[in-house]
């Protein structure tokens, strides 16, 4: 699998200043920039997509937050992971994404496995132009599950991402495997 190195891209959306000097970004905000920003059909269109991998480019998001455009080619995904404290947002651009996520309050450090309860599966189909804001510790994976066709989505944060946390999961176990910090990804 294949994935290209993250870029910046100076004109896309980006708050004010006077914006930038306010209090930190809420979901709401999170989310109506990743939607305004993924109704920019040039910039989608702007996105370079690989059939093997992921590809993504950096853009500014809104009062400081982390902000990416993101393609998705045929049956990928993200397998399940969590934002740590930051809260966060998603839209998809182009194509169709599911989100599979857990409705449950997971505890935030200091555990390798955990037992799910029954009913705690929520899946959520996201095709062009729809998205979802969430909150710290979010537990979720994406996937683009079309057999053909590349999908694009538009993911903001804030506070900038401090550490991903990637869990397996089998059956009703899930277990943490890894944590990211960002520069394993930039």
């Amino acid at each position: 699998m294949s994935v290209s190195s993250p870029a910046s891209v100076s004109g896309a959306p980006s708050a004010s200043p006077a914006s930038a000097a306010t209090a930190a970004p809420a979901e709401a905000e999170l989310l109506d920039f990743v939607r305004r920003t993924a109704a920019d059909a040039e910039l989608i269109a702007s996105l370079p997509l690989d059939p093997e991998g992921r590809t993504w480019v950096r853009l500014a998001g809104p009062g400081g937050s982390e902000a990416w455009l993101i393609g998705w080619p045929p049956g990928t995904g993200t397998g399940w992971h969590d934002h740590a404290e930051s809260v966060g947002a998603f839209v998809t651009a182009a194509g169709v994404l599911t989100e599979n996520a857990l409705a449950a309050r997971l505890p935030t450090d200091g555990w390798k496995t955990l037992e799910l309860t029954d009913g705690v599966d929520r899946k959520r189909r996201l095709p062009t132009g729809k998205g979802r804001a969430f909150g710290r510790h979010h537990v979720h994976e994406v996937l683009n599950e079309s057999p053909d066709r590349h999908a694009v989505s538009v993911h903001a944060y804030y506070p900038p991402l401090p550490r991903i946390r990637r869990y397996s999961r089998n059956g009703q176990t899930l277990r943490l495997e890894q944590v990211e910090r960002p520069e394993d990804w930039q």
